[in-house]
């Protein structure tokens, strides 16, 4: 069984981002293998489930943009074909395969590469660690509010069209006593 090795600083990053993105667009049962000294083609394979055809593709555009974003070069792709429930994006040093569930369980990677070291994805996600951003934004000084509060009563925001501003009129004399109304 071969040892993990830490990536580096942009590998880590690249890593990061990518799973922050699967996560956000909902990718399932992620899973981040090291299989550098097992592999002559890549050093991490990234497995993730998603729900549909129009998910995997969801799934595949995402990372392509994480990709792009990083100016990491794709080397290829593949989606098996219409309706396969399979795609795989290879990024070198990073190759990344979107199943369903089904497909998944066909393939059977994790089992395939039974013998790479399993590096714990949340690790490299952003959304992993809420104690830790919770300790950071209590050292962080929190954002002035504005001091103009709305009058009571008013709604927030009206539909009406609303009168173009007059321009300043000339000073105005003292106001006049109301009149009494005539019974």
């Amino acid at each position: 069984m071969p040892t993990q090795i830490a990536p580096d600083a942009q590998t880590t990053a690249l890593l990061r981002n990518l799973i922050t993105a699967l996560e956000d667009k909902k990718a399932d049962n992620l899973k981040l293998l090291h299989v550098g000294g097992l592999s002559d083609i890549t050093d991490y394979l990234v497995l993730a489930t998603g729900n549909s055809e129009p998910h995997l593709r969801a799934l595949r555009i995402e990372t392509e943009k994480v990709l792009d974003a990083a100016k990491v070069k794709i080397a290829g792709m593949d989606s098996g074909g219409f309706n396969s429930g399979w795609t795989v994006v290879d990024a070198y040093q990073i190759m990344v395969h979107f199943f369903t569930a089904e497909q998944r369980e066909n393939y059977a990677l994790d089992k395939l590469w039974k013998d790479a070291v399993e590096v714990d994805s949340k690790t490299f996600s952003a959304k992993a660690a809420p104690a830790a951003k919770a300790r950071v934004a209590k050292a962080k000084p929190a954002a002035k509010k504005s001091a103009v509060k709305k009058p009571a009563g008013k709604a927030a925001k009206s539909t009406k069209a609303k009168p173009k501003a007059k321009a300043p009129a000339a000073k105005k004399p003292a106001a006049k006593p109301a009149r009494k109304k005539k019974a």
